[in-house]
């Protein structure tokens, strides 16, 4: 997940897919910078984090 960073990513959580830049994963969050601002989801609700499709 780490090499992800900075990057264009989707992420899935409880059924919503976020799309943003990742800015952060730490051992409890992932932080997106997203079009709408920030988006803060708890580690243990994240299925899924992949690169943005182009």
């Amino acid at each position: 997940m780490h090499e992800l960073i900075g990057k264009e990513v989707e992420v899935e959580a409880m059924g919503i897919t976020y799309t943003g830049t990742l800015v952060e994963v730490g051992e409890a969050e992932v932080h997106l910078q997203t079009d709408s601002g920030w988006v803060v989801v708890p580690l243990e609700q994240v299925v899924n984090i992949r690169a943005k499709e182009a």
